[in-house]
């Protein structure tokens, strides 16, 4: 897989020359597994999101990208998190060296079906026991963990 490289609390990272908001939205069916897709540029699962258009404001951004990114409508419902960790970067293949700028927002599916892009090679709701099978970079694990903690309030990182 190529496109992009992760670095996270890695020495070896570049430095980081882009700062790009962006969200991604963890939506939840009535089992509890979490809407997923397995990234085309790392092969990853991933929680659907990307990043903002002008005009639109993040919350508009993310339940546009999820419709994109996998098929399904959904409704914010509250905010997980806040992750602008700056020992998170990501290299693309473009010479982009972006810091970590990501709003992970809680969201409820209202419609749609779900439908792989071509971001992705998958789409599907994942159990959580599946977790620690499959390929889940660490920001993405530390996104789920608090989920899965029910925090009462969102996290501020």
């Amino acid at each position: 897989m190529t496109g992009r490289r992760d670095y996270y609390h890695d020495s070896a990272a570049p430095k980081a020359n882009s700062l790009v908001p962006g969200g991604s939205a963890l939506v939840a069916d009535q089992h509890g597994r979490v809407l997923m897709q397995r990234r085309t540029d790392s092969g990853n699962w991933s929680l659907p999101g990307g990043t903002m258009e002008i005009g639109e404001t993040l919350q508009q951004c993310v339940i546009r990208e999820v419709k994109e990114e996998t098929g399904l409508d959904i409704e914010i419902t509250g905010l997980l998190g806040v992750y602008t960790d700056p020992a998170h970067v990501i290299a693309y293949t473009d010479g982009e060296i972006r810091q970590e700028f990501n709003l992970t927002y809680l969201g409820k599916r209202i419609g749609g079906t779900i439908t792989v892009s071509d971001e992705s090679t998958e789409v599907r709701y994942v159990d959580p026991v599946e977790f620690d099978r499959i390929p889940i970079h660490d920001t993405v694990r530390l996104r789920l963990n608090h989920h899965a903690q029910r925090r009462e309030a969102p996290y501020l990182g």
